[in-house]
């Protein structure tokens, strides 16, 4: 009998451990692996195939609903279709159809290669060699558990003006210099966004995943139209990530209320708001989110414009001012201008402009670290920490699909490090509460601590002896080598004791500590696999 085995057990192959094909399942897996990347480089499925696929992976499940051991069972978040002919109003112009939406966005996606002759190349080249290492180089399992673990000590630490020059040379670029306010969930970000967008003199430029259609992202929405009419008001949307997003309605909307089918649309009607909504070539998706204000705040993290990021989900983003807002800045214009009609060759011309230098040096050192087609500066620096960090590592994610920064957690524990890990108790995505329980199995078999967070984490912060690095990528696939991602990262210590203090200690006693691994099915290893893709 063939027996599929997780992949969190895969190593890789940069560990040092020997690669050893275990048996004939490895191989069958692989192939499947091979064939989950070959479905998902297809930017936005038609929707004939989009409905049987949003089906299985989607918020709409209600089955396989877990218990987690002492817990009552889960809450699930059910969501439904809308009925796509409804319109806000008459005078604001709509699609009449979400799948047209789909398909133009399927067909431009594609056609985009014409005058993105060499991102285009790039993006793939740069899969290719994600799928390669993935899956040609095997990446095999080890399945040896620690005979004994030592205690957490919590002795030592690492040197973080030594790591901050590895930092210097891992990224090829030094610290810049800013403030950072911590803006812990939506009431209060979405209240300081607000302020910041009605008080602006000059511009406002907004680089989301989602941009959503309910009452929260209309009542934006609504704000930007009216002041585009003052200021320069300019939206950077993932195509992807915003039709999708559009196409299902939270139970918690209020009663009566009708959303626009095509956000997009709405905003620009009867406005002087600017939109350019990204192309999704080969699967790779905007997942940054970054809001500039008048070139002096900018707000970054990882809530889109959404009712749930507002009311329902735990989240942070953090506001920022100094010169590293100029950078994030400029980051935005070079994504707006490739957006652009004319693609690679209105990046090019935007190359050769000069930067703009900052005149106030306030602040104290912060990083921007990005995921970039062939940058993964996210994910090497994160790695990195793991690997030197001597006293703790706290994360907490709402996805953990990468293998080999699992592995480095558990060498982490091997070596004595308190390691904990916060993950959410009800994930949006049916697919992850298959993935999430083999990597708390993974986990906890190794001495490392493991939490879910009663509800909705969409979090995405960790800290590594005193090392803070928070934004918008997720610990998974997509967003360590796929994703365009933005995060923050800084030693400074005033910031990582209130990241501490509100973010992790605050959530550790509002999770739950497992103390046995969560029940897992047969079927979780074959969607494990797909969610490795992810």
């Amino acid at each position: 009998m063939l027996t599929l085995t997780s992949s969190i057990y895969r190593l890789d192959i940069c560990s040092g451990e020997p690669l050893r094909i275990n048996d004939v399942s490895s191989v069958f897996r692989s192939l499947i692996h091979v064939l989950a990347w070959f479905l998902l480089l297809v930017p936005v499925p038609p929707p004939a195939l989009a409905t049987p696929v949003q089906a299985v992976c989607k918020k709409s499940f209600t089955k396989g609903v877990r218990e987690v051991p002492g817990q009552e069972a889960m809450s699930v978040d059910r969501t439904h279709l809308r009925n796509e002919g409804e319109r806000t109003g008459e005078d604001v112009p709509v699609f009449n159809n979400r799948d047209f939406q789909s398909i133009t966005h399927f067909l431009g996606s594609h056609a985009s290669i014409v005058t993105r002759p060499v991102s285009a190349t790039f993006r793939l080249l740069s899969l290719v060699h994600d799928l390669s290492l993935g899956s040609v180089r095997w990446v095999l399992r080890s399945r040896k558990l620690p005979e004994s673990l030592p205690d957490c000590s919590g002795t030592g630490s690492m040197d973080l003006r030594e790591w901050e020059r590895r930092l210097d040379d891992l990224t090829g670029s030094e610290s810049g210099m800013g403030t950072l306010d911590l803006l812990v969930d939506g009431e209060e970000y979405f209240t300081r966004l607000e302020k910041r967008v009605k008080e602006a003199s000059e511009s406002i430029k907004i680089r989301t995943y989602i941009f959503d259609n309910d009452d929260t992202a209309i009542e934006l929405a609504d704000i930007l139209r009216e002041k585009s009419m003052e200021v320069d008001v300019r939206l950077l949307l993932d195509g992807q990530g915003t039709i999708m997003a559009t196409g299902t309605d939270a139970d918690s909307l209020p009663e009566g209320y009708k959303p626009p089918v095509s956000v997009r649309s709405y905003l620009t009607a009867g406005s002087s708001v600017r939109v350019r909504q990204q192309f999704n070539l080969w699967l790779t998706g905007d997942h940054a989110k970054t809001t500039i204000i008048d070139s002096r705040w900018a707000f970054l993290g990882g809530m889109n414009i959404g009712r749930e990021y507002r009311h329902e989900w735990h989240d942070v983003m953090v506001e920022l001012q100094g010169p590293v807002v100029d950078e994030l800045e400029r980051e935005f214009d070079k994504i707006w201008s490739h957006a652009g009609v004319l693609g690679d060759l209105e990046k090019i011309l935007f190359h050769l402009r000069k930067k703009k230098r900052s005149t106030h040096e306030i602040g104290y050192p912060l990083r921007v670290l990005y995921t970039r087609p062939g940058d993964r500066e996210i994910y090497y620096s994160q790695l990195e920490a793991i690997k030197r960090s001597k006293n703790y590592i706290f994360i907490e994610t709402p996805y953990f699909t990468d293998d080999a920064m699992l592995h480095s957690l558990a060498l982490a524990r091997k070596r004595g490090v308190d390691v904990r890990v916060i993950l959410p108790r009800d994930p949006n995505w049916a697919i992850m509460r298959s993935n999430n329980a083999l990597t708390v199995k993974y986990l906890m078999e190794r001495g490392v601590k493991v939490y879910l967070y009663q509800g909705m984490t969409h979090v995405k912060a960790a800290v590594y002896d005193g090392w803070a690095c928070l934004g918008s990528a997720n610990h998974d696939n997509l967003s360590f080598r796929t994703n365009y991602e933005i995060n923050i990262a800084t030693s400074h210590l005033p910031v990582v004791k209130k990241l501490l203090k509100d973010i992790f200690e605050r959530d550790f006693l509002r999770s739950v500590e497992l103390l046995e691994p969560l029940p897992i099915r047969d079927t979780d290893y074959l969607l494990e696999v797909v969610a490795d893709q992810l």
